[in-house]
């Protein structure tokens, strides 16, 4: 496994990241807890969570069960960098003050979170949206109290635009506070709007890139071969992309195979190979899918190689050369 710090911090986390947002819905607590188990084994220590995880089978569903699998002991919370979210609702009636990011929210999700997931303490808080209500000062005012009380060690964002990520960092600046140190946004061969604004901001802010989506829902896993194999079955907006980009794809796929690589790890591979990336989050349903991700880490692709990709997936300079001179 290869090892990066997390942005400008000296936290030294794997390349690749497990997701757990299946985690309950889709996979069940015992194959959820050996999954975890073979991914510390495989050398990944960077998990991924929210507290609005779960909300199928209930809300925090997923931060429990990773909780119930760290009270197993074994050094397993000690090994693990431990990332997770707040912003959404977690009020069973959605009652006013549940979600969001005032300093009365993040005080009660973080300890709700540390309850559900029976630790003493959150490695990165991440807030899983802006919250455009709500002043920076304050909600630099509560991570600081959180960081202070041993609750917090890093904070990052989540779906943030490159403005959002200047704003927060100014406002931290001004407090003498660390600020964000990771961004998580939606990024892959297909989806690269991030490369105009945001990735240029973290980049300037010393933020590591956390991409999510890596596969874009499945579409860049290989999803002609599966089609034609009777495999997966595309419906709504995947059978519509496909249908409009097929020729794309079998390109893509076959690329992928020229290369000797499957398609989602070779998709994987590419987001390691791009400026400021810390690595992707995968969220396996199935100890395979874990397999899969592990090894795309050790995957190199030559200039060639990515050419060939980007010629296939058009990416973006950097705004405003992107769209102006």
């Amino acid at each position: 496994m290869d090892y990066t710090h997390l942005g400008r911090t000296g936290l030294s986390v794997s390349r690749a990241i497990l997701g757990t947002m299946n985690f309950g819905p889709q996979t069940t607590e015992p194959d959820s807890f050996a999954i975890m188990d073979k991914a510390l084994e495989s050398g990944v220590n960077f998990f991924d969570t929210a507290n609005v995880y779960g909300r199928t089978v209930g809300k925090g569903a997923t931060e429990s069960i990773i909780g119930r699998w760290f009270a197993q002991g074994g050094q397993r919370r000690e090994k693990t960098v431990l990332a997770t979210k707040l912003y959404g609702d977690m009020s069973d009636d959605e009652w006013p003050n549940g979600g969001k990011l005032s300093a009365y929210n993040i005080r009660h999700a973080i300890d709700a979170s540390l309850e559900r997931l029976q630790t003493d303490h959150i490695d990165l808080i991440q807030f899983h949206h802006v919250d455009r209500d709500t002043p920076w000062d304050e909600i630099w005012g509560a991570i600081e109290v959180a960081v202070a009380q041993g609750k917090v060690v890093y904070a990052g964002s989540s779906n943030f635009a490159g403005w959002h990520i200047a704003q927060a960092q100014e406002a931290a600046r001004s407090r003498h506070f660390l600020g964000l140190v990771s961004e998580q946004s939606i990024y892959n061969l297909i989806k690269r709007e991030v490369e105009l604004e945001v990735i240029p901001a973290a980049q300037h802010y010393g933020l590591g890139v956390i991409p999510w989506s890596p596969l874009n829902g499945g579409l860049l896993g290989g999803i002609i071969g599966k089609e034609n194999e009777g495999v997966r079955r595309l419906e709504g907006r995947s059978a519509e992309y496909v249908k409009e980009h097929r020729d794309q794809l079998e390109a893509y796929e076959n690329l992928a195979q020229e290369l000797g690589h499957a398609p989602g790890e070779l998709a994987l591979a590419w987001l390691l190979h791009q400026p400021g990336v810390t690595g992707p989050i995968t969220g396996p349903r199935t100890m395979e899918q874990l397999d899969s991700a592990v090894r795309a880490v050790d995957i190199h692709l030559d200039d060639d190689a990515l050419a060939k990709l980007d010629a296939l997936f058009p990416g973006h300079k950097p705004a405003p050369e992107d769209y102006a001179w």
